[in-house]
């Protein structure tokens, strides 16, 4: 008798466990799309003007591109003053941060316009970096749509006012593996934020946008 009670629960539990991540998904979504609904921006004719322009970093592929597109876009219309990339600079083969300067300067960005964050290893990181490090209390998120509406939904946990400019979404036959992680990345977030308290993986000391120095003291991970 105890063996099937015990049995019995635990199939209970599998069922609640699996009701639970069906629901989760498409509840997240939700939450962030209905959070976001208001902040987010496809063209430079109302945005906002705001002083920095976050772009979230990639490798570079198509998202890369467009991204940069964007930044470039933005701050050619007068909509940001600087241009903080954050991304993933975690091996010496591997440097987000580094390719998204590089593309903007190819693009006539000035050098000392432009600030790196070396430490940007996920959404999450980029987004409190930007108000730990950085120090900013406001920011215009530049990514895809998608991507754009989850570091708002972060940003505003964060004490952030955050509004986004969308780069060009990817045609849908390519971003269909995306789209689908994303969907489960809306619920880690959700976990990250609310259960786990996640911080980012390095802090350090702050860095003001707008000194001269700012560029070169951002590779300053520790």
């Amino acid at each position: 008798m105890a063996f099937r009670l015990t049995f019995k629960r635990l199939r209970i539990s599998v069922l609640l466990l699996i009701l639970f991540a069906l629901l989760s998904v498409p509840l997240a979504d939700l939450w962030i799309r209905v959070d976001s609904r208001k902040a987010v921006y496809h063209t430079t004719d109302h945005i906002p003007a705001g002083r920095v322009g976050l772009v979230l970093g990639c490798g570079p592929n198509v998202y890369f591109h467009y991204r940069i597109n964007a930044a470039v876009e933005l701050f050619n219309a007068g909509k940001i003053d600087f241009i903080l990339v954050s991304g993933d600079n975690g091996t010496v083969y591997y440097d987000e941060t580094s390719a998204m300067k590089k593309a903007l300067l190819q693009r006539g960005i000035p050098e000392n316009r432009i600030v790196c964050d070396y430490a940007g290893f996920s959404t999450i990181d980029s987004v409190i970096r930007a108000k730990e490090i950085f120090g900013l209390s406001t920011v215009t998120v530049i990514s895809q749509e998608f991507h754009v509406r989850r570091a708002i939904f972060i940003a505003r946990r964060k004490g952030i006012e955050a509004i986004g400019f969308c780069a060009r979404d990817v045609e849908k036959s390519r971003a269909a593996p995306t789209l689908m992680r994303e969907q489960f990345a809306r619920v880690k977030t959700i976990l990250d934020l609310y259960f786990l308290r996640r911080r980012p993986r390095f802090l350090g000391e702050p860095i003001r946008i707008g000194d001269d120095a700012a560029p070169a003291l951002a590779q300053d991970k520790a």
